[in-house]
């Protein structure tokens, strides 16, 4: 891996269930500490992009690289220890575990711990200060010990947001972040994001125009499972091939009603 690596690079990538193709030759370059959002109409293979780069769907053809190391049909897990990891739409927490043990939990893997029945957890002290770092980046040391079920929904997306980045990997997929979230709220969310993924690279999918614009560096537009666009939010903006898969709606009126 040189300098100049991308941090995550799809090539032609293509992804068939049955007979039907839905991701059509996806060429996309996420440049190392760059923040970047996929956008695009309902359908247009954002998710199924998203599960491709993560190695929940392995791709019929093409090439998904990581810091320059093919992942492509690499198990989850494995993409993990190479330094992704990502959250989903659905929140994903452990609703009967406290704030701080769902964040001891994400980070003992990445430590080196395995399944053990003779260590006692209190006792690795390494996994304790990690999860306690994560706990005050996110902003919730007063909720260390309330149920992660018990947390209002936002608190649960923030929560989720600090599993995520808990194991140090140095690539954040953000699957919807804020979505079903009040204004007040995704705006809390957007500085949070923006705070924990410094010196990271992220990509995130997200409805929200407000947050794609005001958040990420770069845009990509996927319409029916191709990239027709790659650019930074002002060159999107203006983009004609953009309004036109938006039918007819200017990007300057999606941030509008978002």
């Amino acid at each position: 891996m040189t300098a100049t690596t991308p941090a995550l690079e799809l090539t032609d990538v293509r992804k068939r269930f049955g007979q039907t193709e839905i991701i059509r030759g996806v060429n996309l370059c996420v440049q190392r500490g760059e923040r970047h959002a996929m956008i695009g109409p309902n359908g247009a293979g954002k998710s199924t992009t998203f599960n491709l780069m993560s190695g929940r769907f392995s791709p019929t053809s093409g090439s998904v690289k990581l810091n320059g190391q093919d992942i492509g049909g690499k198990p989850p897990f494995e993409i993990y220890r190479m330094g992704l990891s990502r959250s989903f739409q659905i929140t994903n927490i452990f609703h009967r575990l406290s704030v701080f043990e769902n964040l001891r939990c994400a980070v003992l893997w990445a430590l080196g711990y395995r399944y053990s029945f003779w260590h006692r957890l209190s006792a690795l002290r390494d996994a304790r200060l990690r999860a306690e770092e994560v706990l005050e980046l996110i902003g919730m040391t007063h909720r260390r010990h309330a149920q992660a079920g018990m947390l209002t929904y936002a608190e649960q997306r923030a929560l989720e947001i600090g599993i995520t980045i808990a194991g140090g990997a140095e690539v954040i997929l953000l699957d919807e972040p804020t979505a079903g979230m009040s204004r007040s709220e995704s705006d809390h969310a957007v500085e949070l994001i923006r705070k924990v993924t410094v010196g990271k690279t992220l990509i995130m999918v997200e409805h929200d125009m407000s947050v794609v614009f005001g958040l990420a560096d770069r845009i990509s537009v996927l319409v029916y499972g191709e990239v027709i666009a790659s650019d930074t939010p002002e060159a999107i903006r203006g983009n004609p091939k953009v309004r036109e898969a938006y039918l007819g709606t200017t990007l300057d009126d999606a941030v509008e009603a978002a």
